[in-house]
């Protein structure tokens, strides 16, 4: 599989919600979108325990694993723990604005020095044979979003690095909140697709308050001479995972049946069978899949269910067997209620 082809529509990053778990429930999902690890530091990599940080389960590829930091040793050689353990891409954070992250001087703030980013980058590069990669801003606090996004990604660019996910906002280092940082400084798509166009030999992505497959392939659209390369959905993946059911026909252009939700819980109870069977508890599977019947009948009653009886000691599948029933039948009710409707 070709980078292009990997990166054509990729689940984003999001620390406490991309684990493993998330990552093999949204694969049930979607065989193709390429799939990433929550952020984790270069220095955890090197002296925590790995296992926990970085194990995850076959079915989850192609997955890519974010690191964090800003010591280009550091960020060669756990780049190469990753790839030991089988990731298919390492990508190095420099969009999170998070205090913490700024106090290590890397995430956002990053975007301040394009030249420690290439140099890190480039360390990278030469420690492992996947691809190396670069989620960025667009800047941060006063930049010039045309001159700080430029002068990144061809500082990158110099060293050998092609690929480039771009979310398309500023990062308000101090005063706004991560969590504002994601949907209070506006939006600038026409900035990415500029990138993309006097930089057309690099692979550019899109990312940054695209709610459904509709933006998604918009922004995959051409019409105006322009060929993004791929978007990387957000919370939108994560709060409707249905939506990553109709990914691999809709985006890829797969001549596949979309996946239902109710297949994809069936693809995904073998991984919560063994990972039941190593200890793990059933809440910290299914809480990832709450959003799983959004807009259906009994939506209430499945995520009810799993939120009340999935953290009790010794729960297990006939928990999510109970809530895949509970919105069976409040679909078969509607159904009886609207031939009930049309007969009379």
């Amino acid at each position: 599989m070709s980078i292009n082809q990997a990166h054509r529509l990729s689940v984003a990053p999001m620390m406490d919600w991309t684990d493993r778990n998330c990552r093999a429930f949204h694969r049930a999902l979607s065989a193709r979108a390429l799939l990433y690890t929550e952020m984790v530091t270069a220095p955890a990599v090197i002296h925590g325990d790995r296992d926990r940080l970085l194990g995850f389960d076959a079915v989850e590829h192609p997955v890519a694993l974010q690191l964090g930091g800003s010591d280009s040793a550091q960020l060669a050689e756990a780049a190469k723990i990753g790839e030991s353990y089988g990731y298919d891409e390492i990508n190095l954070n420099v969009g999170c604005p998070s205090d913490r992250v700024q106090s290590g001087r890397f995430g956002a703030c990053l975007m301040r020095e394009p030249e420690l980013v290439a140099d890190c980058m480039a360390a990278i590069k030469a420690a492992v044979a996947v691809p190396a990669t670069v989620k960025c801003r667009i800047g941060v606090d006063d930049q010039d979003p045309q001159e700080s996004l430029f002068a990144t990604v061809d500082a990158s660019a110099a060293v050998g690095i092609t690929h480039f996910v771009v979310h398309a906002r500023k990062a308000w280092l101090k005063g706004l909140s991560p969590k504002e940082n994601r949907d209070v400084p506006p939006l600038d798509y026409d900035l990415v697709r500029r990138l993309k166009r006097e930089r057309p030999h690099l692979t550019i992505c899109i990312n940054g308050g695209i709610g459904d497959l509709d933006q998604a392939e918009a922004h995959l659209d051409a019409s105006d001479g322009v060929q993004l390369d791929g978007v990387m959905l957000g919370r939108a993946a994560y709060h409707e995972p249905a939506l990553m059911g109709q990914v691999d026909r809709r985006i890829f252009g797969e001549a596949v049946e979309d996946v239902d939700v109710f297949e994809a819980l069936e693809r995904y109870r073998p991984y919560m069978a063994a990972r039941l069977d190593e200890g793990a508890n059933l809440a910290s599977m299914t809480r990832h899949m709450l959003g799983l019947m959004h807009g259906r009948a009994g939506a209430r009653a499945f995520r009810r269910i799993l939120t009340v009886e999935g953290v009790k000691p010794g729960a297990g599948l006939e928990v999510v067997d109970r809530a895949v029933s509970a919105v069976r039948e409040a679909e078969a009710r509607q159904a009886r209620l609207g031939e009930s409707e049309e007969a009379a």
